[in-house]
């Protein structure tokens, strides 16, 4: 996996089509996640080209959400971003808003982590600390269950994410949780700057 476009470059890609600071922390949360689960799963020596594919997963998400994984192939062509990158950055709205099947694990964490990223992201700005910190699995998977809670954030996307992975629910929500961890404080930084 080679990356065609830096970290640099494609933090401005994503700056340059989302305004919105949600997007733009859901960008970053994604690809610090991407980036600990390279590490995690024996991936290391891939874990830049991981983490840009996270950064750039919703690109096109705030202009063109009707057109969303569609548009992205033209945003991410003009920025010269190879073609299995593009693969890899579409695979994660398969069956939603795309025919892109994930096929490479890092395809399926993408797959499986970025909705969870934001359900555990909704259910951090609702416990006192602001934080994922002190979240714990158990008090995951009561708000999963509640399905009037982040009502946006598919769990049946998460479901089959961990299936496809080959992993129970458990073991999904306590790594992505993790590696939610790893990289909140450097996050907050980021965006504060």
């Amino acid at each position: 996996m080679n990356n065609t476009i830096t970290r640099i470059e494609a933090l401005e890609l994503l700056k340059k089509y989302n305004k919105e600071p949600f997007h733009i922390l859901h960008g970053l949360t994604v690809e610090g996640v991407m980036r600990w689960y390279a590490n995690e799963l024996g991936y290391g020596e891939d874990a830049d080209y991981w983490a840009i594919v996270g950064l750039l997963h919703d690109v096109d998400f705030e202009v063109y959400p009707e057109e969303h994984c569609k548009k992205a192939v033209d945003l991410l062509k003009e920025a010269n971003v190879s073609d299995e990158m593009i693969y890899s950055i579409c695979s994660h709205g398969y069956g939603l808003c795309s025919d892109v099947e994930p096929k490479h694990q890092m395809e399926k964490v993408l797959f499986a982590a970025d909705e969870l990223t934001g359900l555990i992201g909704a259910a951090a700005r609702m416990r006192p600390s602001k934080s994922v910190m002190d979240m714990e699995v158990s008090s995951l998977k009561k708000k999963f269950k509640d399905k009037s809670f982040a009502a946006g954030c598919s769990r049946d996307v998460i479901k089959q994410g961990a299936e496809m992975l080959g992993w129970e629910l458990n073991e999904l929500f306590e790594k992505t949780l993790n590696a939610m961890k790893s990289c909140e404080e450097n996050i907050q930084k980021e965006m504060e700057s």
